[in-house]
């Protein structure tokens, strides 16, 4: 059997505990995610043109995505709280959906993939809820971890 790399996140008695990063360096930090929502034609045809009750899909979906980056610490137990420099939230319409992308990043001793994930994936979900009453048919995913980036200290 290969050895299995350890799980960071695990004391040796099995327990749940946070990474000390503290003697890491200060660093530039940069993660990109995508995600995708199948949507119907006119669904997507909707939310392009304006035309959805609930108002405009794609900014609303875009300032949800910055603010669950902002707030990943608060809803994944063992992240650790990032002075976040940039959120960007873009969507390229496909044939049968949208695709989503975010890009984080910061200068910190740890890295922004579960911002960027946490991001697009909350996108998503608001333009599944502003959407719902239009298109029950509606499928999320896969959302995935595209890109992450290491650089100098800033």
């Amino acid at each position: 059997m290969e050895d299995s790399p350890s799980l960071t996140h695990l004391r040796p008695d099995g327990s749940a505990a946070m990474v000390d990063v503290s003697e890491k360096p200060v660093v530039r930090r940069e993660a990109v995610a995508s995600g995708f929502i199948a949507l119907q034609p006119p669904t997507l045809a909707a939310i392009l043109d304006g035309s959805v009750p609930k108002g405009d899909v794609l900014a609303v979906a875009r300032i949800a995505g910055i603010q669950a980056a902002k707030r990943t610490a608060d809803l994944i137990p063992l992240c650790h709280q990032l002075p976040l420099t940039k959120v960007a939230i873009d969507f390229d319409a496909r044939e049968n959906g949208l695709a989503i992308s975010a890009t984080v990043r910061t200068d910190a001793k740890t890295g922004v993939e579960m911002e960027a994930l946490t991001a697009v994936s909350i996108a998503a979900l608001t333009i599944y809820d502003m959407c719902k009453a239009i298109d029950k048919t509606m499928v999320i995913g896969p959302v995935e971890l595209v890109e992450k980036r290491k650089g100098s200290e800033p």
